[in-house]
């Protein structure tokens, strides 16, 4: 290939689709031989310049690999963390082909995170225009009620101006506090905690249990395994691919 344009190479990576590619470089966190580019146009060498995203070098691969990882509390949904945080690269150092998180988890949040090298699938996953599924369970402060369900489920606006809403179940209380089941479908940024905080019930732990039918049953906080074909075929699936 030799010559190739960066939201190409990115793809062929596996770390977005050309269209995801835009959007890494608008923020800032593309570079070419250490210094930071800001067009999806910028032509590349693949043999001889060095990209790396969020700091982490990438390359164009040949194998498909798709996981599902227990992420476990207090750790960075990142390749790479500057201030030096535990990230879950640490968790896949057994895995010989380099994969990326689809979507994020929170630094305290735990539970089920997929990871791929497959850009395009990634890409759609993520996104909330395909309306994939995402199943959270969360103990909150207070006493939870319908109300604040179907508040929540009617929808309420978030600090970036967008609605978000959820089903939400309430599934038992202890002491003080509130165990909920909340089902999203387009998962916008810290979204469970703000519409749990909007109701007047801030979360106190959160864990993902599931992820467009994935979970993370029979894996201990930190284990991860491959998906089966069945489970990648469904994935493929839900968001048209």
């Amino acid at each position: 290939m030799s010559q190739i344009r960066i939201n190409k190479y990115l793809s062929l990576s596996g770390v977005t689709s050309r269209r995801g590619a835009k959007s890494l470089i608008e923020q800032g966190r593309v570079s070419v031989n250490g210094k930071k580019i800001d067009a999806p146009g910028f032509i590349v060498d693949d043999e001889q310049d060095v990209v790396k995203v969020d700091g982490s070098e990438v390359s164009p691969v040949e194998e498909k690999i798709y996981v599902v990882l227990n992420k476990p509390r207090n750790v960075m949904t990142t390749l790479f963390d500057p201030f030096k945080r535990r990230t879950i690269k640490y968790y896949l150092k057994k895995l010989k082909h380099r994969v990326y998180p689809v979507g994020r988890l929170d630094f305290d949040t735990t539970g089920v995170l997929l990871l791929t090298n497959d850009g395009d699938l990634a890409y759609r996953l993520a996104h909330p225009r395909y309306k994939v599924p995402k199943v959270y369970q969360a103990r909150v402060r207070g006493h939870f009620k319908q109300e604040s369900a179907i508040q929540i489920d009617r929808g309420i606006k978030l600090e970036d101006g967008k609605v978000g809403k959820a089903s939400v179940s309430i599934l038992g209380f202890v002491r003080n506090t509130t165990r909920i089941r909340l089902t999203l479908t387009e998962g916008r940024k810290r979204e469970v905690k703000q519409l749990c905080k909007r109701v007047g019930h801030p979360v106190e732990e959160l864990e993902r249990v599931e992820f467009a039918g994935i979970t993370s049953k029979n894996l201990r906080a930190g284990q991860w395994r491959h998906l089966t074909q069945r489970e990648i075929s469904r994935l493929k699936a839900e968001v048209g691919l």
